[in-house]
């Protein structure tokens, strides 16, 4: 009687919210699909955009899933896990951001109904991962080497890469002219692995223009817009727009005019050849701190410090001068003494140049910030074929060009609303990332749900081989990948079932003849991809498949959440001490009234 009557035991704190079994994972499944749905008609050239309006006013107009991922503030524990992801995808290769997400979606999609009646969750995870490898390994089977081709041949196929990212972006109709864009900007940085030596400045027809950098991210590059996306820097300079083909390509480096002072009109515009004299001091006449103090016995050596003062300034300059530069770049201020100065000995001079740009130029140059003006060798100057500043919409830009490293390069992007340029900018993102992993990687695939369907179509048949249960939990993956060819479809306004019915039959052909064939997205049919130039690196379908298995697989072995509830006690002493706080502080800074 006594063994019936033990005391209950309290593991957690009262209030914590815990839910486990069959009916949490199950939830946890819904979860990801719900994501999974909101970026689902993002998929493909005739995806939708979404318009996404955050708390502070600001309004994104996007198809990009990594980007739409970040913006939705995803609360759900298991749900974050597709935010991760899509994160994942962007930053290591650059495009498939939708793919991924639809991908995991899709396998705990197939994976819920063997939950349901009762289906060890470990034995999906094996048995998913068992065709994650076989699909894989089927990939670098089917991809075709782009190595050994000529400069030429290399820039078409890259081209076509290219192209296939940009057909599903905002500037789609315009994805030729881009592609070729693209491809000339990471074949001029060559092997070079910091991608921020690839500039792009935007111009809006809202006489708004911002700058963007490409910054490195751990051990792989990641491209974004420095507003707000990578370092948290806004750069707001006033520049009328233009049209999208008005954007150019600089195989150098490109700016916008800094602030200047009188002179500055007098100096020369253009150079061939110059040297070139990069600073990260003040050439200008500077007060003297507020505490200084200097103490005089005799009125007239007052003259002597006014004197010394301007020899100081006067020795910096000629210095400049003697080095034999005719370009002077300085990150700091360059002041209206120094800009006539410079402007009466023919050469060219900018202060306040950003730091980001000065060392763009210092690497496209050779040449190396000085810190100091004293002895100023030759070995530190950098040089380029040609330096001029051209007008570019009610803007001036200086341009570098004919840099000897060569390891650099600007686009600037013009165009009319701010958001359909940053889009733009997001998009040319994803098209240097993919142009830059297939130089790397030189293997490419056929896109249009074509390499999709081929895996399907071997998995399904791997299936055959393999005895018990393992076998239905493989058709289910096979089914999931089908996913990306159907959507495509369906957001064409396609009949999907019609469709990957004849893609089915074209793909079981014995002959393999129509391993290449996906989704025509012109006809609303089937036709080859390889030969129709849809091509993708398989080193986005390879990242795809591996994130959004392991993805699938970190959710279905969550058996149990808990949840810890917040003390309201805890809080409430919280602002009752911060409201103390408040109040002590004001009474010692205002003071007591004497009687």
């Amino acid at each position: 009687m006594s063994s019936m009557l033990q005391p209950q035991i309290i593991l957690l704190k009262e209030g914590t919210d815990t839910s486990q079994g069959k009916a949490q994972l199950v939830s946890n499944i819904n979860a990801c699909t719900a994501v999974a749905d909101v970026v689902r008609t993002t998929l493909g050239p005739r995806g939708m955009d979404k318009l996404i309006h955050d708390d502070k006013g600001s309004v994104t107009i996007s198809n990009d899933g990594a980007t739409i991922m970040k913006l939705l503030d995803i609360v759900h524990p298991a749900a974050k896990i597709l935010v991760d992801i899509a994160k994942s995808q962007d930053s290591e290769v650059g495009d498939g951001t939708t793919t991924v997400v639809l991908l995991a979606g899709e396998f705990l999609k197939e994976a819920k109904p063997f939950i349901e009646d009762g289906v060890h969750p470990q034995s999906l995870i094996k048995s998913y991962r068992t065709a994650s490898y076989l699909a894989i390994e089927k990939i670098k089977e089917l991809a075709v080497s782009i190595e050994g081709k000529s400069l030429e041949e290399k820039k078409n196929l890259l081209g076509k890469c290219a192209a296939t990212t940009l057909s599903s972006k905002l500037i789609g109709g315009e994805k030729e002219f881009f592609a070729s864009m693209v491809v000339d900007a990471v074949i001029a940085i060559g092997d070079e692995d910091r991608l921020n030596m690839i500039g792009i400045k935007k111009l809006t027809g809202k006489d708004t223009m911002m700058g963007a950098t490409i910054a490195k991210e751990v051990s792989e590059v990641h491209a974004g817009v420095v507003r707000g996306m990578v370092n948290e820097k806004l750069v707001a300079l006033q520049v009328s727009g233009g049209n999208m083909r008005d954007s150019f390509l600089v195989n150098g480096v490109a700016f916008k005019k800094t602030f200047s002072y009188a002179g500055f009109e007098q100096q020369p515009k253009k150079f061939l050849n110059p040297k070139i004299l990069l600073l990260n001091i003040e050439l200008e006449l500077k007060s003297e701190k507020e505490n200084a103090e200097i103490r005089l016995s005799d009125p007239s050596q007052y003259q002597s410090i006014v004197d010394a003062e301007w020899n100081i300034i006067y020795d910096k300059l000629d210095k400049c001068v003697q080095s034999g530069a005719k370009v002077v770049l300085s990150r700091l201020a360059i002041g209206d003494l120094a800009t006539q100065y410079f402007a009466d000995r023919d050469i060219f001079c900018a202060g306040r140049v950003t730091e980001e740009d000065l060392h763009r130029v210092a690497a496209a140059t050779g040449g190396t910030v000085q810190t100091s003006i004293n002895n100023v060798i030759e070995e530190v100057l950098g040089t380029c074929e040609c330096f001029e500043e051209r007008q570019v919409g009610n803007e001036r830009f200086n341009i570098f060009s004919g840099c000897p490293s060569g390891r650099t390069a600007t686009i600037v992007l013009r165009g009319g609303a701010d958001q359909f340029i940053e889009e733009a900018e997001r998009s040319l993102h994803d098209a240097i990332m993919i142009v830059r992993r297939a130089l790397k990687n030189s293997t490419v695939v056929a896109g249009g749900g074509a390499i999709d369907m081929e895996i399907s179509r071997y998995l399904r048949q791997k299936a055959h081989e393999i005895r018990g249960k393992s076998q239905f939990f493989i058709n289910s993956y096979a089914k999931a990948l089908e996913v990306i060819p159907r959507q495509l479809c369906d957001n064409a306004g396609f009949d999907a079932t019609d469709v990957l019915n004849k893609l089915r039959q074209k793909h079981a052909h014995p002959s393999g003849e129509g391993a290449l064939h996906g989704v025509d997205i012109n006809t609303g049919g089937i036709a080859d991809s390889f030969a129709n130039f849809v091509w993708e690196p398989a080193v986005v379908k390879i990242n795809a498949i591996n994130a959004a298995t392991e993805a699938a697989c970190l959710v279905l072995s969550v058996d149990e959440t808990v949840k810890n509830p917040k003390s309201e006690s805890a809080q409430g002493e919280a602002a009752a001490s911060a409201m103390g706080g408040r109040g002590h502080g004001g009474g010692r800074g205002r003071g007591m009234r004497r009687r």
